[in-house]
């Protein structure tokens, strides 16, 4: 089999994580309109079959053709504190430690130094580079036919693909194309394991979405949440033992007194509203009933604190 990493790059906002989450046909990676929603490097990984062994149930265990583990990382920007210095210096790493780098953009070059800064960096890399431009479903031909000839010509990517990373477009195709680019390896992971992340850290980046989702201007980027408490309840039926309950407890922290305010809202509806909103994602995660209990503190400044941003697990993974 094949087997190998691939690192997914670009700016902030450009659909890195929707385009892991289509890959693996579920959602492991948080999505939001809103730029630097990605703090964290995540792997999603994806393992193939061949489909005659799938389709013959005499195959208990069928063999798999490829696995191939995708790192989302942070979006690559000029940082305005260490917390986003940490987040770029991640992405940044992932360039020496994959097999193929996907590049991620949603325009021509010219539309920022972003895309220019990034392609740069890429220039002296022998790893495979592809660079996908997305979002194609919204560009005319006359735009994507710019933007493809405006990256060939830097002469710097080994394919150039445009895909659509929340509908899907041809993404099959790159799988197929990252597969061919991959020498034989080992099986890292468990075929049914589509990620290395504990639950506990999904549970908690599925807060923070709502909490990007519900909130405004700045004070979404100074939020970070910490579980407290992640407690199975389990009952027994028929002999067998299964989880009938989760606790969840969790802290959203916050930079400002003011901002506290905004979160918890007018008589605590706003904070109720993101404790529904968590607690139906995570029960559908969790295949189970969740109680989440979500409390608000104030840590001034906490995204220029090595100590709070290493506590929070913010940065580079073992």
């Amino acid at each position: 089999m094949k087997s190998g990493f691939v690192g997914i790059i670009g700016r902030p906002n450009v659909g890195k994580s929707t385009l892991l989450n289509n890959i693996l046909g579920e959602k492991i990676a948080i999505t939001t309109d809103k730029a630097q929603t990605t703090r964290n490097v995540i792997r999603g990984i994806y393992t193939s079959y061949d489909k005659e062994d799938t389709d013959n149930e005499s195959l208990l265990y069928p063999e798999p053709k490829a696995q191939i583990v995708f790192i989302d990382t942070p979006g690559i920007h000029k940082a305005k504190n260490k917390l986003g210095s940490i987040m770029t210096q991640s992405a940044i790493n992932t360039f020496k430690e994959v097999d193929v780098v996907l590049f991620l953009v949603d325009g021509s070059p010219d539309k920022g130094k972003g895309d220019l800064f990034i392609a740069d960096m890429l220039k002296g890399l022998e790893t495979p580079k592809f660079l996908l431009i997305n979002k194609i479903d919204e560009m005319d031909p006359e735009e994507f036919k710019s933007t493809y000839d405006a990256y060939d010509e830097m002469g710097i990517f080994d394919r150039i693909f445009g895909i659509s990373a929340l509908k899907g477009t041809h993404v099959e195709g790159l799988i197929e194309a990252v597969t061919d680019e991959l020498e034989e390896g080992p099986m890292y992971f468990p075929g049914d394991m589509i990620t290395d992340h504990p639950e506990r850290f999904i549970v908690s980046e599925i807060i923070r979405e709502k909490l990007l989702m519900y909130l405004q201007d700045e004070v979404p980027h100074g939020v970070a949440v910490e579980i407290e408490r992640f407690h199975e309840v389990y009952k027994q039926k028929n002999n067998n033992e299964y989880a009938d309950l989760v606790e969840i407890s969790a802290v959203i922290y916050c930079e400002r007194k003011t901002h506290k305010g905004i979160i918890i809202g007018k008589q605590g509806r706003k904070l109720k509203g993101i404790g529904k909103s968590a607690r139906l994602e995570i029960e559908a995660l969790l295949g189970t009933k969740v109680f989440l209990e979500l409390f608000v503190k104030v840590k001034e400044n906490w995204r220029e604190s090595d100590i709070a941003i290493a506590n929070f697990g913010y940065g580079d993974r073992d």
